[in-house]
């Protein structure tokens, strides 16, 4: 249990009646104001869960104006702090005006003091059952980032960007290479959205013939075509209130992409063969490995389409271009498979891990995959060598460059000689770039055998 008092605030401009209340409420960790800018700075550095105050201040102490603008103000800053408003005897309307506001409670003055203590308990008690409430929700809601393993800065930016563009209905352009982890990110947009209990339907603009996309995006009536036995939706319409990703949209031929873009604009379709134009509210979500501006120059992507798309885009960079998260992502997928195939506690050998840093990997984490699960699967023994991987036999010489002190030395030297060359050896000017002593400057000289 926290026995530290829970802080109150009081605003009120009467000097005798805040005295009173500091003392009536000695339990609490008071804090007073007798003004709406006084009562602010006061919510913003002290976040109080409960706040009493009185609709009358200053400057029009006998308007409730003043006392109405701070309310509005303090619920807009802290939405979840409960505000119990005092009032005059004859302020009843005022008084159901506030709590329609969002005030919690209001009581009308002269007030017993017990009975503002017991309803300030009951505001406190609420602001408890709340935030519990709320943390339990947070710890029900799936990890939006499961799948993703990273520790690139570029990627954890990314990510960052993701959780700010969630709350909005913008559309994202999601831009990278085969196996960058398109589709998994669009994927924990929608999770983060107020979108996530709708669905999440994906389409692969590359793998439909372009005869079929159509109908598959829009959907048909009956007897719209040869085989059309019923009414069908497409997959913009399967998605109404969810999100929709359109994968390979630089593969979305010239028709549809005129079609596409009406939608977007108008926010309704047609179904093939229909006459009935249906509106639907889909967050749309785009990726493409190819690009889409050097189409635009060839004439097979329409411009008036990508700035339709691309409200936020995402560059997202392949696996070669993410420091250290090769051999990060190499070592969950040995976990992960070797659980699979029930082949027990399986790791990587350092040839093994120095071939996987080596090699560019141009399929990216789907390639990574891919290698990894099938060293797992045909490796005879426990530990996974850089000949199970595929990859010829190599001596991991990045380790030796890996000792901290070589490390140190390297740079140091690098520094060194590269400021005494612009200097021309002048050692004083040479000391001050360098942020160091002069007898400093020669001791490091000589332990790093420089001259």
């Amino acid at each position: 249990m926290n026995d530290k008092p829970r802080p109150l605030l009081i605003v009120e401009d009467d000097p005798a009646l805040q005295k009173q209340m500091r003392w009536a409420f000695s339990d609490y960790e008071t804090t007073v104001a007798s003004d709406r800018e006084s009562a602010l700075v006061q919510v913003r550095r002290h976040l109080p869960p409960v706040v009493t105050m009185d609709l009358g201040l200053p400057p029009e102490v006998d308007s409730a104006a003043e006392g109405f603008n701070l309310l509005a103000d303090v619920l807009s800053f802290a939405p979840a702090t409960k505000v119990i408003v005092l009032t005059g005897q004859q302020d009843r309307s005022n008084a159901l005006r506030a709590v329609s506001m969002g005030a919690y409670d209001f009581l009308a003055k002269p007030f017993e003091p017990e009975v503002l203590k017991l309803t300030i308990d009951r505001a406190f008690r609420l602001f408890d059952l709340q935030q519990e409430n709320e943390r339990l929700t947070a710890l029900r809601q799936p990890d939006a980032f499961a799948g993703l393993i990273t520790r690139d800065p570029e990627m954890q930016r990314i990510c960052r960007t993701l959780e700010k563009v969630a709350a909005t209905n913008a559309t994202v352009l999601l831009l990278g290479e085969s196996g960058t982890g398109k589709e998994l990110l669009a994927r924990a947009l929608h999770t983060m959205s107020a979108r996530r209990q709708e669905r999440f339907v994906a389409i692969n603009c590359a793998a439909i013939p372009d005869t079929l996309l159509e109908s598959e995006l829009f959907g048909y009536e009956k007897g719209a075509f040869t085989g059309a036995a019923k009414q069908t939706p497409g997959k913009i319409e399967t998605a109404h209130r969810g999100t929709l990703m359109l994968d390979e949209i630089g593969d979305l031929p010239g028709a549809l992409q005129a079609k596409l873009l009406r939608f977007l604009q108008e926010r309704v379709i047609e179904r093939l063969g229909g006459r009935e134009e249906i509106p639907v509210d889909v967050r749309i979500v785009c990726a493409t490995h190819q690009d889409l501006k050097a189409l635009i120059a060839q004439g097979r992507f329409r411009e008036d389409l990508y700035y339709r798309l691309a409200e936020i885009v995402i560059n997202i960079p392949p696996v070669r271009a993410r420091h250290g998260d090769a051999a990060l992502l190499a070592h969950a997928f040995v976990h992960k498979f070797a659980a699979e195939q029930r082949r027990g506690s399986m790791s990587l050998r350092q040839d093994a891990i120095a071939a996987i840093e080596a090699h560019p990997w141009p399929g990216n984490v789907r390639e990574l995959e891919n290698c990894i699960k099938r060293a797992v699967i045909m490796a005879d023994g426990n530990q996974i060598g850089s000949a199970d991987l595929g990859f010829p036999p190599r001596e991991d010489d990045d380790l030796v460059s890996l000792n901290l002190r070589q490390v140190r030395d390297d740079a140091e030297r690098a520094a060194v000689i590269k400021v005494l060359g612009r200097v021309n050896g002048n050692m004083v000017r040479a000391a001050d770039i360098l942020g160091i002593s002069r007898p400093t400057l020669y001791d490091l000289m000589h332990r790093l055998g420089l001259k």
